[in-house]
Formats: structure tokens, sequence, C-alpha cells
């Protein structure tokens, strides 16, 4: 006889979930009432409870946002998910569970990318049947984005996405335990954009005794902007819709408009007389911060971390273009002027390092450095000297031969081996992630079971970093600890 569905009682009601796989998996749960009117530039509140039992059987909405299936060349459809499925109760998680879950087990509670515009629960990387399989608790998390979730407006409490996220570890606290999950053994792991807010939470007072582990994927801890920075947005954004840039305005624009918008914000130059854009163009939105997360890391909560990035990053945003072969030395002086005070030095020693990379390749060092290693760095340092936990780095240098060998490791290719999502049929082509023929056999086996180690006992399996061998295991088909990899890209940013 098949076993009914499961049904757990939380904070806001019970819900019924669905068996699947030998897993048990509760989409669409709130922890947070929705965000309509001018509740959208509000922090979140906790949900009111519902009568009955809640369907949590199938699917449900995400946080508005214009749909993306590809960028360039490249099919990212697995990693963006469906866009937009309207409904207005979107603040909400997905619980993957083993089907026969005994107590107290290791919770992963994931953050999804997506430049702050773009991203949710649904995307079919962050399946968490093979976490579950293994004795972990997947918890992933829709917050809110782009306008919403990030836009910097007088009035109105900044990273409103980022509280959600906080809010959404309130809620694990509270109700984990009715899944199987350990309240007190919780990592929260993030990827990109969620890598960025990760490290902000890390850095945020209220999220102190949330968590006991961190995992930050191809983040940047330099990579908030400042209030005269994202004041550029909010005003871009104000005379897109023909509104003053005032809360109230906002608060009447419908969540279409917002969508609608966004083409015309792609590309503003958030550069000021004291900062460079920390993410180089690539999105309008970040958290906003008056310091950088890695400045204001303090302790780091006492949280182990898990820290890394790409050997490759910045190839997603040439190799789908036509831009590691289109790309000249007026583009990657262009490239390092956007990114560094001195940037012909800069170049000077990219080239020096790297005599026979080609242009595109020299301007993809120097983005991916910008965009997400500089910053991971420091990150890894400043925890490494302060926080009183273990520190372990990372580098992904698995190499896709997609699109005609020129992506490579670039960011979001290390995602499918932790998920151990490599199967994904969605994932296999020549302008798919992970390319033609097959990534090796054991790849995504290992790098799964590191992630799921660190998440049960804090240790993914090798030597912990410090600021003095600054120890990185580099993640191909073999798996190799280093000692500092980068000194000299390091040095040449600092020159």
């Amino acid at each position: 006889m098949q076993s009914p569905e499961p049904v757990v009682t939380t904070t806001g009601g019970a819900v019924r979930g669905r068996r699947h796989l030998g897993t048990t998996v509760f989409y669409d749960i709130p922890y947070a009432t929705p965000p309509t009117g001018r509740a959208r530039f509000q922090a979140p509140r906790p949900h009111t409870p519902w009568p009955g039992v809640r369907d949590a059987t199938e699917p449900g909405p995400t946080a508005p946002q214009a749909k993306r299936d590809a960028f360039g060349l490249l099919n990212m459809s697995p990693f963006f998910g469906p866009g937009w499925i309207k409904g207005e109760d979107y603040l909400t998680v997905t619980v993957r569970a083993p089907e026969d879950a005994g107590p107290n087990l290791p919770v992963l509670v994931f953050v999804h990318g997506g430049g702050f515009t773009g991203g949710s629960t649904r995307a079919p990387l962050y399946d968490g049947r093979a976490f579950a399989r293994d004795g972990v608790v997947l918890v992933t998390v829709n917050y809110r984005l782009g306008i919403p979730g990030f836009l910097h407006l007088p009035g109105a409490p900044d990273n409103r996405g980022l509280l959600d996220v906080i809010a959404a570890l309130r809620w694990v606290r509270q109700n984990i335990g009715a899944f199987g999950g350990d309240p007190g053994n919780v990592t929260l792991c993030g990827q990109s954009a969620g890598a960025i807010i990760v490290g902000a939470v890390l850095a945020a007072a209220p999220a102190t005794g949330l968590f006991r582990r961190a995992i930050v994927q191809s983040g940047s801890m330099d990579g908030a902007f400042t209030p005269e920075q994202a004041a550029r947005t909010t005003h871009a954004a104000a005379r897109a819709l023909g509104i003053r840039p005032r809360l109230d305005a906002f608060a009447a624009v419908s969540d279409e408009q917002f969508v609608g918008i966004m083409p015309e914000l792609a590309g503003l130059d958030l550069t000021t007389a004291t900062h460079f854009d920390p993410l180089g163009g690539i999105t309008p939105f970040s958290v906003v911060a008056d310091r950088r997360p890695a400045h204001a890391l303090s302790a780091g909560h006492g949280v182990d971390l898990l820290v890394g990035g790409n050997a490759d990053e910045g190839n997603l945003y040439l190799a789908p273009l036509g831009l590691m072969t289109a790309s000249t030395p007026a583009d990657v002086n262009a490239t390092a002027a956007r990114t560094h005070h001195a940037p012909a030095g800069l170049v000077t020693a990219y080239r020096a390092r790297h005599p026979q990379a080609t242009d595109g390749e020299l301007r993809s060092a120097i983005l991916g450095a910008a965009l997400f290693g500089n910053g991971t760095r420091r990150l890894a340092d400043a925890h490494a000297a302060t926080s009183g936990a273990r520190t372990y780095a990372y580098e992904f240098a698995w190499r896709s031969n997609a699109l005609h060998g020129q992506l490579g490791a670039a960011h979001t290719m290390e995602l499918p081996f932790v998920f151990h999502t490599t199967d994904l049929p969605q994932l296999h082509g020549p302008h798919a992630l992970l390319g033609t023929g097959s990534p090796p056999a054991d790849l995504a086996r290992r790098m799964h079971a590191a992630w799921t180690s660190f998440a049960r006992s804090g240790d993914p399996g090798w030597d912990p970093y410090d600021t003095g061998r600054r120890a990185t295991m580099r993640i191909a088909q073999d798996w190799t600890l280093t000692h500092d990899p980068r000194a000299a890209e390091r040095q040449a940013w600092h020159h």
C-alpha cells in the first residue's frame, strides 16, 4: 500500500508534502507575509497562520523577474528556472528531506544567484534529492529581487531581499526540527548574488546564532554598493518610470512595470569618485552598505566557512557573446580601467604572468578577479584571521568544452557538481553548461560529498586555510591541495 502523503505542522500551520524517489519534498511553504503594495518596501513580517492543511505538493510562485532562458549563445534555463510565476505568496521555502528522516539531521539552506534580479527555488539545478539521499535536509529560499528587493529608497529599509533570507533562517530555526533537521546544525550556502548575500549575512548582527556554518560560492565580499552608487540606480529607475525617486511613488507602481524597465537599467555606470563598481556593470542591484562586508566582518559570528570560486569566472560574461575571440587589447585595457586605479600596470602584470594568453583570456582573468576572486580571497583572509572558527578554501577548475571549448571553468560551472545534478539533459550539448560528452564520473560524487561533509561536521575533507599557507583545494578531474595558488594575482592587484 502507498504510504500517505506526509503532513508536517509548522508555526504557520500544517503543510502536506509528497514522497519522491526516496525523499519527501514540501514546496512553497511561506516564511513571511506576501510582499504587496507598500509592503514590498518594508521588512518581512511573519505569515498569518492558515487554517487546515496547506498543499505543498507542487512548486508555487516566484519573485517578479524577467524570463531569462539564455545568455548569448549559452542555455541558462537550468540556472534561472522558469522566470516569473505570478502569485503574491512567493516569500517561501522548499524543503527536501530523506523519506524516513530521523531527528537532528544537518541542514543546508541555499540562497540562489541571478544578479539580484532573477532565479528561484524552481531552478532545475537546485534539485535537492542528492542532499536528502545523503542525509541532509535541504532548504532553498525565494527572496525579493530587483526593485522590491534591493532598490535603495529613503524611508525604506535597505537590502530587503537580504532581510528575507534572515527571516527564512528564523523560520528554519523554529520549524526545521519537524522535518528531521537539527536547528543547531544549519549551514547557510549561496552562489553568485546568493553568495554576496551570505557574506553580508555573516556581517549582519540580526543573523547571530541562526546558522553554524557558511558556504560562499563565487561571490564577492567587495560586492556591496555604497549608498551613493545605489542612488544612481534609484534615480535611473525613477526616470524610466516617470516618477519621483520617493518611497510613496515607487509603492504605487506595479511589479509588471518594475520588471518592464529592467532593460533600461542595464549597463549603468556606478563608478564614483571614491569607488569602482564592484560588480563591473553586470547588474544594477546588490547589497547596499556603507562598508564592504569583508571589512565589516566581525569574527563571522564564529561560524565555520567554506569559500571559493571558479578558475575561469570571467568566461561566462565573454564566451557566450563571442568575446573570447573578438576582444582586443583596447578591451583588455578598458576592463582594467573599470576595475583598478592603475590599469596599465595591472595589464602589464597580467601579460607577464600569462605570456601566451589571448586578449580574451586576459580580459576574462582580470574580470573574474575583479568580480569574484579578489573579494573571495579577502573574505578567506579576514575570516581566517578573526573568526575563531575554521576556514576552508577551494578553486573549481574542471573545464567544460561548451561553446567550442571557450566556456571552461566559468561562473556557475560548479553548481551541477555541488548538487549532483550533472545528469540533467538541459545541461548537455554544445550550447549547454556542461558541453558535449560527460564530465568525469567521480567528480560530482566527490564534490557533493565534500559539501555534505562540511554541512554535517564543518570539515570538507582537506586542510584548513590560514593567512600563511592559504591552503586551497583545486577541484578538477584530479584534486590537488595547493598553497596560495593566486599569490601572483593578488600581488598584481595590490601594486
